[in-house]
């Protein structure tokens, strides 16, 4: 009989384990593979909910997490463990995904006991090295030290080219998060008791529904104050018309803006961020989604919701391309102009909610799965 490949899957944040959870699950089911999955925990609430969401238990878990943790002990800590990890196993690969500390320190742990790299959602670029930051030097890191590249996009295979990686090691394969978004809604759940019912009773939900979402690092101090101010000012403008819900990263930067901006506003609910299911749900049942996350830019399009992105830049420009995405910056004007252009401009709202998603078909962790079988 065929020896299995042992594959070690690498992640520590929600993000990344809503986007390698899909993988997980087809490599598992697989009868070619071993594989085995190592967290860092890098995010451990938020991560421990896409965990349980998606019935995925750790093999090696780093519990790493820690209040006021620098990047640099958050990079010492998961590289001096992962490479133990890695060195115990001898995996055949190891997996690690998009552009997080882990995605960094879980690759050159790889390269130091020479274990190929697979990177998952690789070739994403912005050119600025500090936008978004850490993650777009995370990328570009870990690009120099992956052996297979699966590209979530054309434009994503032309970045790696360009930067001279051999077109043999890259994979176009879509975006596993569009897996992930559309079992989970598929599924549904009850809302309401995740919210709460006293939350659930308090929002029209015939009214539009506006998600919003801001935490990223770049934002943090006078950016999103302003973002929040914006918001606030459209709250009070569209208050017969619009609900907004925000659920507040756990942050304390974040948690002290959000509730001394936005905390009086009795169309803005501030709430606790949500498990990875009632949060799909949530979107699905929005009019329009507001963010600076990366991840969102893929998965709100495939349900047919317009975003409007909180930065200056973008590492998914193809989702601006197609007409799913905008960029509307981090300052209070060209928040304000953006948000309400889309509340009232009914032809501009269509054309963003009925372009076609650029991330793929939902099939993504399928072709990844049969590239290994082919490979391995």
């Amino acid at each position: 009989m065929e020896q299995k490949k042992k594959i070690l899957l690498i992640f520590g944040t929600r993000p990344e384990a809503i986007k390698m959870a899909p993988l997980v699950k087809a490599l598992q089911a697989d009868e070619h593979f071993d594989a085995l999955v190592a967290v860092t925990a890098q995010h451990r609430e938020m991560l421990d909910q896409v965990l349980d969401c998606f019935a995925i238990k750790p093999d090696f878990d780093l519990n790493m997490m820690q209040p006021g943790q620098t990047l640099a002990q958050i990079t010492s800590r998961a590289l001096n463990g992962l490479q133990q990890i890695i060195a115990e196993q001898r995996p055949d690969l190891v997996l690690v995904h998009g552009d997080t500390t882990t995605t960094l320190a879980g690759a050159l742990a790889a390269f130091y006991e020479q274990v190929p790299v697979g990177h998952v959602e690789a070739g994403l670029r912005t050119g600025d090295k500090y936008a978004p930051y850490p993650e777009e030097m995370n990328r570009r890191l870990t690009s120099q030290l992956t052996d297979f590249h699966f590209a979530p996009t054309e434009t994503a295979r032309d970045n790696l080219l360009r930067e001279g990686t051999a077109a043999e090691r890259i994979f176009v394969t879509g975006n596993t998060v569009i897996d992930a978004l559309l079992q989970t809604v598929d599924k549904g759940c009850d809302l309401a008791q995740y919210l709460g019912t006293e939350t659930w009773q308090r929002i029209n939900w015939e009214k539009k529904l506006l998600l919003l979402t801001c935490h990223r690092r770049e934002n943090w101090g006078q950016p999103m104050q302003e973002i929040f101010a914006a918001v606030n000012s459209l709250a009070e403008e569209f208050q017969e018309s619009v609900e907004i819900v925000c659920p507040v990263h756990k942050n304390p930067l974040v948690r002290q803006a959000a509730r001394q901006i936005m905390g009086a506003a009795p169309n803005i609910h501030l709430i606790e961020p949500l498990d990875y299911r009632p949060f799909a749900q949530l979107m699905s049942l929005s009019s329009l989604v507001v963010t600076d996350s990366g991840g969102m830019q893929e998965e709100a399009p495939a349900l047919g919701k317009p975003v409007l992105v909180l930065r200056e830049v973008t590492e998914r420009p193809e989702a601006v391309a197609a007409g799913t995405v905008r960029l509307i910056g981090n300052r209070q004007q060209s928040v304000y102009d953006g948000i309400r252009l889309l509340l009232t401009d009914d032809t501009v709202y269509s054309q963003m909610a009925h372009a076609a998603n650029p991330y793929g078909d939902g099939k993504a962790a399928r072709y990844i799965r049969d590239i290994l079988q082919e490979r391995l």
